[in-house]
């Protein structure tokens, strides 16, 4: 089974770690999703929601300091749970 996030491992090789890390995700407009989605971030320097223009979905941007390119993929493996999450 291949690694979905091989590409963006070998990306982020090339930076130094620790760094801060912005994650982006578009996920249905419903308090389950955005709970899900926001507790993933309790680290976060700086996390936005934006809903869209017809409220059907919310942008969620999160700033967060990541010690390793290994806890990064390790979100995004946890962010893969969330029913309708689409990560950016």
């Amino acid at each position: 089974m291949s690694d979905p996030y091989l590409n963006l491992k070998k990306q982020l090789d090339l930076l130094e770690w620790p760094n801060v890390y912005l994650f982006k995700f578009i996920i249905p407009n419903k308090p389950e999703a955005i709970a899900r989605t926001t507790a993933l971030f309790d680290g976060a320097i700086d996390l936005k929601l934006q809903p869209s223009k017809t409220g059907k979905y919310v942008s969620i941007s999160a700033k967060e300091m990541m010690l390793d390119v290994d806890s990064i993929i390790d979100k995004y493996n946890k962010s893969s749970s969330i029913e309708g999450l689409m990560a950016l």
